[in-house]
This record gives structure tokens, sequence and C-alpha cells, in this order.
């Protein structure tokens, strides 16, 4: 009873919409201050939008056109109507998406490879990668867990281009559901056959027939859902650690004023994990205070800041559109990012202020970033580096520019399956 009460209290804490766009509007003046255009501004420099590009209405697809659709104009150069335009426009949005969250998926899987005892990533949840191996009829008994772990990471890898059969955490869903899928034709196979099949469907002279084009949509976002994006989650609870409810804090008001503020932004738990490491490491916060700061502050941004918050209680900054805030606080010492949802923006506004935007993959490179390319087998000393450069760049701070808005609430996180089950 007490705890409810507690929680009910904790409630009526919560940020209203007016302070929060009172912390941006503070953060807004500092962009203008500096000469930086936010996407606030870009919005309204793109408005109004292209109507056809809104309604899904125009097709690029091939070199005739590109072709809108009118009143005087109903079908495109090829003969396609608006129901086939839309139903082309809205399966290669699938396509696009799924192939995006099931590729960090596959790097999940290639990552679970590389696991080692004595390596940069370990097996910390064993008991579950038994569950998925039984799950998959892989044999466990005697078998060494970094073995299996292998083995399984292999199995996974497979799940992307396999020749036949459909995909095998299919076997999760209730069974009426596998039923309306099978007689739907939308079970999904292997997860890049259905990406690679939404473009050929969608080329020049295939489909344009809008119903067939929407089941493919299903197919595609399955493949992802029950296949990439499922691999994703389930082995970094392997690796990672399954979460368990942990308390935290969120908002712009989690940087510090006085130390080393590193931020984390992306999707892939495997950079943020060893980011986290090593700023833990007694070395680099020695270094920290070598440079005048108390220490160093890890933070995050959108998915990422998920990953490390519900298994490490890192505090989370801000969601997607609060990734330029972070930067004009002036108190950002290195904004480190992998994949997904990254705003190109970010280079030329850390280059008015003293951050440092830290690009890591070969999939997501950006214009003025400095790019430290990450990988599993050198993750260690990767992320070792990426610390130092922040901590070493404190000493760059403008302190005249330094305005962190004092908003920030309590949170509390890592609500995995296990853990409501349990």
């Amino acid at each position: 009873m007490e705890r409810g009460k507690k929680r009910l209290m904790d409630l009526k804490k919560l940020t209203t919409v007016e302070e929060m766009e009172a912390a941006t509007a503070q953060l807004l003046e500092t962009a203008a201050k500096v000469g930086a255009d936010t996407w606030q501004q870009r919005v309204k420099n793109q408005t109004p939008h292209c109507r056809f590009g809104e309604e899904g209405t125009c097709c690029r697809i091939c070199t005739m056109g590109p072709c809108r659709i009118t009143p005087k104009s109903p079908r495109g150069i090829c003969g396609c109507d608006v129901h086939g335009i839309v139903g082309r426009n809205y399966l290669r949005f699938t396509a696009g998406g799924s192939a995006t969250h099931s590729d960090h998926g596959r790097e999940i899987c290639h990552t679970l490879y590389q696991t080692r005892p004595d390596g940069n990533y370990q097996v910390k949840d064993p008991d579950k990668l038994i569950r998925i191996a039984k799950e998959w009829g892989v044999e466990t008994e005697g078998k060494d867990i970094y073995d299996l772990a292998h083995e399984i990471a292999e199995m996974a890898l497979l799940e992307y281009g396999k020749p036949f059969g459909t995909q095998r955490f299919l076997k999760r869903a209730p069974e009426h559901t596998q039923k309306l899928w099978k007689d739907a034709g939308i079970e999904p196979r292997a997860i890049d056959r259905e990406v690679s099949c939404a473009m050929h469907m969608t080329h020049m002279g295939c489909s344009s027939l809008p119903e067939a084009l929407i089941r493919q949509s299903l197919r595609c976002g399955l493949s992802d859902g029950w296949g990439g994006s499922m691999c994703g989650t389930e082995f970094s609870d392997v690796m990672f650690g399954t979460p368990k409810p942990i308390d935290t804090e969120a908002n712009l008001g989690v940087m510090e004023k006085d130390m080393v503020n590193i931020i984390v932004h992306g999707h892939d738990p495997s950079l943020s994990e060893m980011i986290v490491f090593y700023a833990n490491d007694p070395e680099m916060i020695a270094l920290a205070k070598e440079q005048g700061a108390k220490g160093i502050n890890v933070a995050g941004v959108c998915c990422t800041s998920n990953e490390v918050a519900m298994r490490h209680g890192i505090p989370m900054a801000g969601n997607f559109l609060q990734q330029e805030n972070v930067v004009l606080t002036g108190a950002c010492e290195a904004i480190v990012v992998d994949v997904q949802c990254i705003f190109p923006a970010l280079g030329p506004l850390s280059k008015c202020f003293h951050t440092k935007f830290v690009t890591t993959s070969d999939i997501a490179r950006m214009p003025d970033s400095e790019f430290i390319h990450f990988s599993a087998e050198t993750a260690g000393e990767n992320a070792k580096a990426i610390v130092r450069m922040a901590v070493e760049n404190f000493k760059n701070r403008r302190p005249e520019l330094v305005n962190i808005p004092n908003i920030k609430q309590k949170a509390t996180v890592g609500y995995s399956v296990e853990a409501i089950k349990k």
C-alpha cells in the first residue's frame, strides 16, 4: 500500500507539455546564438509539404516518369493507377524498415558468434540461450555454453537466407494465428528473401494489384518482427543480460554540468554496452579528473538509451526529437552513434560547439563526424578510444554556452517478457 502511495506521488511530478516546451525554447535560443538550425526550423522551411509525396501518389520507380496522379492524369505512363502506385510505395517503405531492423538483428547474431569467456562479449544469460536452443530442437546436454552460442548464432544467421521453409520463431505464435498466416499466404520465409521479393514486386512492370502488394507488406513485416528483430532482442538478452525492473531517470536534466557527458544514440547495444563498461574504467575516471571533471556520465537517446537503461539504469537524456537538444546544452563532450534514427544535422550542429560527433558503422556514415569503425573483434579498444576522446574534450567546453534544463523525472524500466511473467 505504501509503495502504491509513493508511486502516485511520483506520478504527480511528471513533466507537463508546457515544461517540456519551455526547456526546448531555452535551447532554441542557444541554437540561434551560435547560428545553428534545428528540426523545428527545418520543418518550417519545408512547409508546405509536397501533396503528392504526403499521399504517396507519385512514382519514381522507372525512368519514364516521375509520374503524379491527378484528375487530369489518373494513371502513370505505364498505366498503373493510384492504388497500385500507393501500394508499391507502401511496400517499399515496409521493405526498407524490415531490412533495417533485421540487419540490426544480423549484427547481434554475428556478435553472439564472437562470444568468448575471455573476449569482449560473454554469455550472461545461459539459461535463456539453452531455452532457445531447445525451442529450435538443438541438443544442449553436455555442451560447452560457448560452443552452443556459436551453433545457435550460425542457425540464426541462416534464417536470413535459408532456401526452404519458414521462420523458426513463428512457432511461438498461437496455433490459430499461425493458421491464419498460412491460409493468407503470408508466412515469412527467409528474412532477406522477403525484402528482396518486395523490391522485385515493386520494380517496373511487376505487381500493380494493391491486394498483392499489401499482402507482401504483411509478409515482409512479419519477417522482421518474427525473424530479424526477434533475433536481435533474444540474443541481446543472452549476451548482455535479460532486463529486470530497475530505477533510472529521464530527460535533459540527467546531463551533469561538472562531469564528462557521453551520449549514446542509435539502436545497437553492442556499442553502447562497451561504452558503458569503459566509462566505468578506473583509468578513464582518473583521466576525467585530471581534465577537471568530477567523473564520467553516460546518458542515452532513442532506442540505444532503452538498451542501457533497462540493463544498467543508465539515464535517458531524450527521445528521437530531442537528439539535437543534448548538443544544444553545450555540455555534451561526445554523442556516439551506431545505426538508425540519427539526424545528419548532428554533424554541422556539433561544429557549433565543442561536441565530438562520433559515427561507428559503415552503414551510417555522415558528414562532419569523426569515424571510428566499431566491430565485435575490436570492440574493447574501439570503445576505450571513444571514451578517451570524450574525456580529453572536456577542457574544450565553452562555459558561456552551457545550459542544461533543470528537468528530469524518475523512471522504472526493464519490463522484459521474463520479468513480467515472474
